[in-house]
């Protein structure tokens, strides 16, 4: 704890006086998150270095106000200093305080992929019994119109290909569906990409 603040008050104190006065003038005006106040305009103007970290910390907690201070830091056209104050917060104790700031997140927040979106490739080349497949998500994952689009096509490569052009639309529960009904109809193709 305190990593962020000190990440914070480094980027601040390294701002000379006219891009600090510009920096209080752009956290007035940065869009916030749903839920967050502004600092009020008459106590900014008048902080220091130190005092503005503290405000900060304590109006937006740690991490959002890192987030905070590099965006407006970007607003500013100060690139380099942003970049500066995420990677000081991105190093150290693997906990990543940071984990809001966007070049940091990419890094860390990355869920992993599901089994179908995983194999995507090699499950749309190897899936043999499509239909067989087909009839399993029928009237559960996929509607009659999909269904039929599906069975349309004339190779299971075309199928799969088809069937997956729907998946973006999916939530987990209709990936897992998908996982169960490949299992129940291509036990080993299944077994062979799972990890072992």
């Amino acid at each position: 704890m305190g990593r962020a603040r000190d990440a914070i008050l480094e980027a601040l104190e390294n701002l000379t006086a006219d891009e600090f006065k510009k920096f209080k003038h752009k956290l007035l005006s940065v869009p916030l998150r749903e839920g967050y106040g502004r600092i009020p305009r008459g106590t900014l103007l008048s902080m220091d270095a130190v005092d503005l970290t503290d405000k900060l910390v304590s109006f937006y907690l740690e991490t959002y106000g890192a987030e905070l201070t590099a965006a407006v830091l970007r607003d500013m056209g100060m690139q380099e200093s942003a970049e500066q104050l995420e990677e000081l917060l991105s190093q150290g104790s693997g906990a990543a305080p940071a984990a809001g700031i966007k070049a940091h997140s990419e890094k860390i927040a990355k869920p992993a992929l599901h089994f179908v979106d995983q194999h995507r490739a090699a499950l749309i080349s190897r899936v043999t019994d499509v239909d067989g497949v087909l009839d399993v998500l029928h009237g559960r994952v996929l509607t009659e119109e999909q269904y039929q689009a599906v069975r349309a096509e004339t190779t299971n490569p075309n199928k799969m290909r088809k069937l997956f052009s729907f998946a973006p639309a999916w939530d987990l529960t209709c990936k897992d569906l998908l996982l169960q009904a490949l299992r129940d109809t291509q036990p080993y193709l299944v077994a062979d990409l799972e990890p072992r």
